[in-house]
């Protein structure tokens, strides 16, 4: 049996970045099954049967890279709140890009979102294969782009697709989270 501590990516203040276990297809069928949710994510809400979506899901999990680019996102008691991953990795350029979804809605507004962005992003530059990541946020969502910033991400431009105007906000390896800029300038 597997330590489930060996699962955990990341930890922030507040969430817990894990791999994905099979009994996550449930909420992530939920999440993504939700007008509201999928308005966020500029997409369609997933109208397949949960069975049709599991299987597919399932199929991903097990044989695809989803594991080591796709995250569960728990709060601080251990519940499944979002999901958070990168991917279009350009290994030349040493960037790739930014997703994050809080499922919950009682979890949004709370600091969840910007807390996994902040722990992930911390752990992949150590890891020091990459030196970017960049987001798309549509312009609208100004909760999400604060969420962004207090992670460390700033805008640099905007983008199209499908009809929608995207914010694009990046970091950088130099990145640090605002507490610890500052606890530098001090010290």
């Amino acid at each position: 049996m597997t330590n489930v501590y060996d699962d955990v990516v990341a930890r922030g203040r507040r969430t817990v970045i894990r791999r994905k276990r099979l009994t996550d297809a449930r909420d992530e069928y939920s999440w993504r099954s939700d007008p509201e949710l999928a308005r966020f994510d500029a997409s369609r809400p997933v109208q397949t049967p949960f069975e049709a979506y599991e299987r597919n899901w399932s199929f991903d999990y097990r044989f695809t890279d989803m594991s080591g680019r796709s995250f569960a996102v728990e709060n601080e008691s251990g519940r499944h709140i979002g999901n958070i991953m990168y991917y279009n990795i350009d290994a030349g350029r040493g960037e790739a890009e930014l997703g994050i979804s809080i499922g919950e809605r009682d979890c949004w507004s709370g600091g969840y979102g910007s807390d996994a962005v902040e722990a992930l992003v911390r752990v992949l530059f150590e890891e020091g294969r990459l030196g970017r990541f960049y987001l798309h946020t549509l312009d609208w969502n100004r909760r999400a782009q604060r969420a962004f910033e207090k992670a460390g991400f700033s805008i640099c431009g905007t983008s199209w697709r499908d009809g929608h105007t995207f914010v694009v906000m990046e970091a950088r390896r130099t990145w640090a989270p605002a507490e610890v800029r500052v606890r530098e300038a001090v010290a």
